[in-house]
C-alpha cells in the first residue's frame, strides 16, 4: 500500500493509502472503491497515524494479504475533525486520484464507508450521485430527507440489529426513504451484532456486489 497525500491548502489537506492489484496489467481499465473510515481511525494531521486507516473494512484484509480485483484509496480525517465538516472537499480529493490514476475505470467508481464514514457516504453521494455506481454505508447515521436525491445508485445498508450506538433506525430509515421513491436499496440487519457492522460486511459477496452495478452515464 501506498502513503499519499492530497494538498488542500498549505496547511491542510488528506493523507490517504492507496492499494493497487499486484496483477494489474499497465494500461489496464480497474474499478475504484473509495473507503471512508470511522472515528476511531482519525490520526494525527501530520499523517504518522495513518496506519489506522487499514484496521479496517478491506485495507485490513489487504494487510493480511488478500488480493483484490480494484484500486482502494483511503483518506484519514485529521483527529481535530469529523467527515461530517469535510464533506466541501470530497470531490476534489476524487479529481485528484482519478488525474493521478487515469487507469481507473470511470464506471466503475465505488463508495463505502462506516460508523461516521457511512455518514460521510451518505453525505457525499447525496452531493455528488453521479460519481458512483454503487455505495454501501455501514452503520452510519442517515439523514432521511435526502434519501429522493439517492434513487439511482444502488445501495447496500448494513447495520447491527442490537447497534446501541448508532441506532439501526437510521439504516431503516434510509432505506425506506429511496425505496419509497423508486430507489433500489438493499438492507442487512445483522442479528445480534452491536456497533461492529463492519466484521461481518467487507466479504466476497460485497466486492462482488460493487463489481456486478456499472455507471454507464460514465465511461
Amino acid at each position: 500500500m501506498e502513503k499519499l497525500y492530497y494538498k488542500i491548502s498549505d496547511d491542510f489537506g488528506f493523507h490517504y493509502l492507496k492499494y493497487t492489484p499486484d496483477n494489474y496489467v499497465n494500461g489496464e481499465k480497474i474499478p475504484l472503491v473509495v473507503f471512508m473510515h470511522g472515528a476511531g481511525e482519525r490520526g494525527n494531521p501530520d499523517g504518522s497515524e495513518l496506519d489506522l486507516v487499514k484496521k479496517l473494512g478491506f485495507l485490513k484484509h489487504v494487510d493480511s494479504g488478500e488480493k483484490y480485483p480494484f484500486m482502494i484509496v483511503a483518506p484519514q480525517c485529521p483527529n481535530t475533525d469529523y467527515w461530517v465538516n469535510l464533506v466541501e472537499y470530497f470531490d476534489g480529493f476524487l479529481d485528484e486520484v482519478l488525474r493521478l490514476n487515469d487507469n481507473v475505470d470511470l464506471s466503475r467508481v465505488y463508495l463505502t464507508g462506516l460508523s461516521m464514514g457511512a455518514t460521510a457516504t451518505w453525505l457525499w453521494a447525496y452531493r455528488s450521485a453521479e460519481r458512483f455506481a454503487a455505495i454501501c454505508p455501514v452503520c452510519g447515521e442517515g439523514i432521511s430527507w435526502i434519501g429522493g436525491r439517492l434513487i439511482k445508485i444502488p445501495t447496500m445498508i448494513f447495520h447491527g440489529d442490537c447497534d446501541s450506538v448508532i441506532s439501526p433506525h437510521h439504516s431503516l430509515s434510509m432505506a425506506t426513504k429511496i425505496n419509497n421513491n423508486g430507489g433500489n436499496a438493499q438492507l442487512v440487519f445483522f442479528a445480534g451484532v452491536g456497533h461492529n457492522a463492519w466484521d461481518y460486511t467487507y466479504d466476497e459477496s460485497l466486492v462482488n456486489w460493487f463489481l456486478s452495478h456499472k455507471n454507464d452515464n460514465l465511461k
